[in-house]
């Protein structure tokens, strides 16, 4: 038995080692960065161990910006891209001749390059001194006034940044949740249809209850990769996103490490983990309501 017992811990010997250097380490290095005040990167010196990066980082403007737009990114983004997938699933369950089709048009943005995306959206959406853009030609064309969306006000690129993100994700999501709806078993479906029971009432009886746990896998994945948005936001508005007004918290942690006020480990560190804290929270919380609604 421990003959067999050693052999299995050989075999898992390799993922061990490489989770421990690329996943572990690092955690562990962040979080003695993050206490390490006045770190300095060049001589590797630091004058003391508190929470000063903390409380710089909570009371800096640029990251309290970048802290506001991902989450209401987030609460806009997660919601509206699960159900519009869920819209979509629905409809390309109903019409089966035309469901492998579909399901290709549908996945192609997600094979598709994020910047590639994001350069034709901001094409679209941005006013140029040649072209008001085809969204602002839409607008005018039923009697709206041309709104610049890439550079103007801050809702009008929110709407572009929110609309782009549900782009982006909704291929996969729509992937998932017809492949959940497939494997519903028809019985219920004809035992429903023998009772006459209404379409609505099937949908929320059968149909919701038999892909939650799909909805639920949707919903946390969906937080994870919102709150870690900042390709998306950089696509659209260009690598200067605290000047654009539409930072991310991501994207503030890469500026203090790599950008023009970079250089600042410590100040990146103790933003990771507010980020790691904020993401670990919700996912707790989402797991707690899970227990209530969600069938296993």
């Amino acid at each position: 038995m421990k003959k067999r017992s050693m052999k299995g811990w050989l075999y898992l010997l390799p993922a061990i080692l490489f989770l421990g250097c690329f996943m572990v380490y690092p955690l562990i290095d962040v979080l003695i960065y993050s206490f390490e005040e006045g770190y300095n990167s060049a001589s590797q010196t630091y004058y003391g161990i508190g929470l000063y990066n903390y409380r710089y980082v909570l009371r800096d403007p640029y990251f309290l910006q970048a802290l506001r737009n991902t989450f209401i990114l987030v609460i806009i983004t997660v919601p509206l891209s699960t159900g519009i997938a869920l819209l979509i699933s629905l409809g390309l369950h109903a019409i089966k001749p035309l469901r492998n089709p579909y399901q290709t048009i549908y996945f192609l943005p997600y094979v598709t390059n994020t910047l590639a995306v994001g350069l034709v959206f901001m094409i679209l959406f941005k006013k140029t001194a040649y072209t008001d853009g085809l969204v602002n030609l839409l607008l005018q064309w039923f009697g709206g006034s041309s709104v610049d969306f890439i550079d103007g006000p801050y809702w009008a690129k929110m709407f572009v940044l929110c609309f782009y993100t549900i782009w982006v994700v909704m291929p996969f999501k729509v992937l998932i949740l017809t492949s959940a709806l497939a494997s519903v078993n028809p019985e219920y479906y004809s035992a429903a249809k023998m009772d006459a029971t209404s379409k609505s009432r099937v949908f929320f009886k059968i149909t919701l209850p038999m892909i939650s746990p799909m909805i639920f896998y949707l919903v946390i994945t969906g937080f994870i990769g919102a709150f870690k948005a900042y390709s998306d936001a950089v696509a659209l508005f260009g690598t200067d996103l605290n000047a654009a007004g539409m930072n991310t918290i991501v994207g503030y942690v890469y500026d203090m490490l790599y950008g023009n006020s970079g250089g600042y480990p410590s100040f990146a560190s103790a933003a990771a983990l507010i980020l790691f804290a904020i993401v670990l929270t919700i996912t707790c919380v989402n797991l707690l309501i899970s227990k209530k609604h969600v069938h296993y």
